[in-house]
């Protein structure tokens, strides 16, 4: 019995300490290939960071509208006697665009013509006689007077008569005709809409942060997409007051519209400019990374075997390093170290954003190719396809 307990616990012993020998033999074989094994190069493309001209702006959204622009009414009733005009055409300042039935109104100031010439002759008369010494002072009052309200009436038919005619209040483009003819019309009833589309206003609103960069005459760029600004022009308005409710202000601001591109109504985009600021530290916005732990860019250093070997690495590592070093030397190109900096950033425009802290000018961050790197990692540079920055402009 004893001795059969004793072959068993042998038994036990001798599997235990197999499996035992057996993990330790795993780890020691793969920790012995891993650092056999050399380190991996990757292909990034790099910026060189340089001190740039800082153009800051303010960047809005705004509706256009003619700086003269009118829906035309009429003031009278009428029936419509003639459409002088066609749609889209220009129109002078003063043409008559419509005419309304006025035949009543021409035989009236006929005749308050007519009467007004009786009364000028009989106030002549009157003068003539009172000079002469035969007419008395009232008949001669008559006669004034008598003038004067002739002539207020041909002026007041005159009026009346004008009424009856639509003329263009500004020189512009006129619209198509809301009218037909013979229809009747009373004042108020639309007959067109008259727009100068040579000069236009871009109505916007702004953060009441901003309210204090703000000035008039502060020069502001145009278009129908922010990468796309061909319009320039100037502030002319700003709202003295915030609105309590969204917390921006209004400001208004003058565009030339010679090609007449521009539509009144329109949607757009608006830059207002500021003043230019030098010696800013900008990166293109691809070569930065966002995450939990703040903003970072890699940074590339050049490759040294001694101090860029990994933390624990042995002999066998550092050979890997050697073999990618020789493979460096055959025309594969420099290799350098990413090393992930963690950086402040600021304002963002045109494709770039600001480093307010972590780099400094003449550092090369790569700009294309982050997602495959961590800290540490060996890279090497083609600057031959270079990332698309979206909203960058030519310099």
């Amino acid at each position: 019995m004893v001795l059969r307990f004793i072959i068993a616990f042998v038994l036990v012993v001798l599997i235990g300490g197999g499996l035992v020998g057996f993990n330790i033999f795993r780890d020691r074989a793969i920790e012995q290939y891993f650092a056999n094994m050399p380190t991996p190069t990757l292909t990034v493309s790099t910026t060189t960071v340089e001190p740039i001209t800082w153009n800051p702006g303010i960047d809005a959204i705004g509706t256009v509208s003619a700086a003269n622009g009118v829906d035309l009414t009429v003031e009278t009733t009428g029936i419509v006697e003639e459409i002088l005009f066609s749609a889209n055409t220009r129109v002078e300042k003063g043409d008559v665009l419509v005419r309304l039935d006025d035949e009543m109104q021409r035989a009236d100031l006929a005749a308050a013509r007519t009467q007004a010439e009786l009364d000028r002759q009989t106030l002549e008369r009157a003068r003539e006689l009172q000079r002469r010494g035969v007419g008395s002072q009232s008949t001669l009052d008559q006669a004034e007077a008598a003038a004067s309200a002739s002539a207020s009436q041909v002026a007041k038919l005159e009026a009346a008569l004008n009424q009856k005619q639509l003329r263009a209040p500004f020189s512009g483009v006129i619209g198509i005709p809301r009218i037909e003819l013979g229809q009747y019309l009373s004042p108020g009833t639309v007959v067109a809409t008259l727009q100068d589309l040579d000069h236009m206003r871009v109505d916007f609103t702004v953060p009441e942060q901003r309210f204090e960069e703000l000035k008039i005459g502060q020069q502001v760029r145009v278009g129908l997409t922010g990468d796309d600004m061909p319009f320039t022009g100037s502030i002319i308005g700003i709202d003295p007051k915030i609105d309590p409710s969204s917390r921006l202000v209004s400001v208004r601001a003058e565009v030339e519209n010679a090609e007449g591109r521009l539509v009144p109504g329109q949607f757009v985009r608006v830059r207002v400019e500021l003043p230019a600021e030098d010696d800013v530290i900008a990166v293109p916005q691809t070569a930065l990374v966002t995450s939990l732990y703040g903003d970072y860019v890699y940074r590339l250093r050049p490759l040294e075997s001694a101090g860029d070997a990994a933390p624990g690495a042995d002999q066998a590592g550092q050979e890997g390093a050697q073999a990618a070093e020789a493979q460096n030397e055959a025309g594969n190109g420099e290799v350098f170290v990413a090393e992930q900096m963690f950086v402040k950033v600021g304002r963002r425009a045109n494709g770039s954003v600001e480093i307010v802290e972590g780099l400094s000018a003449g550092d090369v961050v790569v700009d294309a190719g982050q997602n495959r790197l961590s800290n540490g990692a060996r890279v090497t540079i083609d600057n031959t396809v270079r990332p698309i920055q979206v909203g960058a402009e030519a310099r």
